[in-house]
């Protein structure tokens, strides 16, 4: 939490405050708490946070969260509300009591609670520092998102052996003489995450054309010997935590063109594997990929190569650090993905995604799953 001691310092400031929900990243970070309304976490420089709950969430917080928790009540809220019975300026009088002076807030803060707080006090706005602090993982961080991995991985198995099990009729495949689908494969993969706790939405299964279009999520019968795109990007419900992984596979030998992306695709994802290392710029790293297919003859206009190259994974599946054009500092801790992809209209798309943990000297792959696209 020093980080967090440094903000309100260099503002002149007497706390930090967030008013969230745990399903903003944020809040789940700095308190451990899982909760489905808005609570507030006030941190001064040099003492403990406090987490400011409903009196009925205050022994299950007690359990959960790192900091230290009090209830509303405790925390003076039912004698303000005497005189102020708008809840949130009530709670903005609330934190002002508590924080003593001037606080700094995220800038995804509500803009009626925002405003609340500017009538007590000056407010001021930070948006990358809690960002940042969860870009660097702790083991207990690590532990989690590995954990989500090998679910992740068994789901994508399950997925490609019922592909694989599947029989070409025609230009489609099919499975116990039904018709196989988008719809159907991305049931197997939730039944899988649900079983290990975990759950995913937006999750990607698509074939033939719609493989061009990166996050085209597929929908109806799956093709015969053309690429399908399987994208998987879970999260635990115990422990907030994602993974992300990506395989292209065709059931039957597709077109020569989609062979050699395929094989371009892989030797990128190597290759840029083998450079990530602790202090690389994730903006060098995307620029070598460019590089490679530059070589490789898939130049960049408006397709081929069309997105980043990686991103952060944690509390959210895309979080810092960035793995493109502006991506800044990598630093040993990081939980990165490694994604490379090429994608042409009238022709079909390729993409792999590994994710694994920067390292001082190099990129510890997690991904085991192999990589393999005629089944």
């Amino acid at each position: 939490m020093d980080r967090l001691d440094e903000l309100v310092r260099s503002h002149d400031a007497c706390a930090y405050v967030i008013y969230a929900s745990s399903a903003d990243p944020d809040m789940r970070y700095l308190t451990g708490f899982s909760v489905t309304d808005p609570v507030i976490f006030l941190k001064k420089p040099g003492e403990h946070g406090i987490l400011i709950v409903p009196d009925m969430e205050a022994q299950r917080a007690s359990h959960e969260s790192n900091a230290t928790v009090i209830t509303r009540t405790q925390a003076g809220l039912q004698d303000i509300m005497k005189e102020e019975k708008d809840l949130t300026r009530a709670y903005a009088l609330m934190i002002h009591q508590i924080a003593g002076g001037p606080i700094v807030v995220p800038s995804t803060m509500q803009i009626g609670f925002a405003r609340a707080l500017e009538e007590q006090d000056l407010l001021f706005i930070d948006t990358n520092t809690v960002r940042t602090m969860r870009a660097r993982k702790t083991a207990t961080e690590v532990a989690a998102i590995q954990e989500v991995q090998k679910v992740t991985e068994e789901a994508m198995d399950r997925a490609i052996r019922c592909i694989r099990g599947s029989v070409i009729q025609g230009d489609y495949l099919y499975r116990d003489g039904t018709q196989l689908t988008s719809e159907m494969i991305k049931q197997e993969i939730h039944m899988s995450l649900f079983r290990h706790g975990c759950s995913a939405s937006d999750t990607i299964v698509s074939g033939g054309d719609d493989t061009a279009l990166p996050h085209a999520a597929g929908f109806g019968p799956l093709p015969a010997n053309k690429p399908i795109i399987i994208d998987i990007f879970p999260r635990s419900e115990k422990t907030g935590y994602y993974a992300d992984m990506t395989r292209t596979i065709s059931k039957g030998r597709p077109e020569p063109a989609i062979i050699e992306m395929y094989d371009t695709v892989r030797d990128v994802s190597e290759d840029t594997q083998a450079a990530v290392r602790s202090g690389m710029m994730g903006s060098d790293v995307h620029q070598k990929a460019l590089d490679l297919f530059e070589d490789a003859g898939y130049g960049h206009n408006k397709e081929g190569f069309i997105h980043s190259l990686g991103h952060g994974v944690g509390l959210q599946v895309h979080e810092l650090p960035n793995i493109s054009l502006s991506g800044g500092l990598l630093e040993t801790g990081n939980v990165i993905t490694i994604e490379p992809g090429l994608y042409y209209p009238g022709v079909g798309g390729i993409r792999l995604e590994d994710m694994g943990l920067v390292q001082d000297d190099h990129f510890e792959n997690w991904t085991q799953y192999h990589k393999e696209l005629v089944l």
